[in-house]
């Protein structure tokens, strides 16, 4: 076997187990794995469309991973806030006489 065709077996493979993942991260990080190694491929085989197809998806899941760590950083932030009790002392209130 070339090292060409050991790629694209291996690529072929990681690409049918992301059928296999049950959770969007798992998918993602699945599709990275799969389109590193298809644009390895591409640049073994010197095939431009395929290493310009597989950069476009890894650039994707890659953006679509930092967006999804951002915004459960941000949840997990809030929520770790928000149980947290207030520590800001008021004055006791004074009622006024008239």
């Amino acid at each position: 076997m070339t090292l060409p065709d050991g790629i694209g077996w291996l690529a072929t493979s990681v690409f049918t187990a992301s059928y296999l993942t049950r959770s969007p991260v798992a998918l993602r990080r699945v599709q990275m794995a799969g389109a590193s190694l298809w644009f390895s491929y591409g640049v073994v085989t010197r095939a431009t469309p395929v290493m310009v197809a597989n950069l476009l998806v890894l650039g994707a899941a890659c953006w679509a991973e930092v967006r999804d760590r951002r915004s459960r950083a941000t949840t997990e932030e809030a929520t770790l806030t928000a149980s947290i009790p207030s520590v800001v002392s008021h004055p006791p209130a004074t009622r006024q006489v008239a």
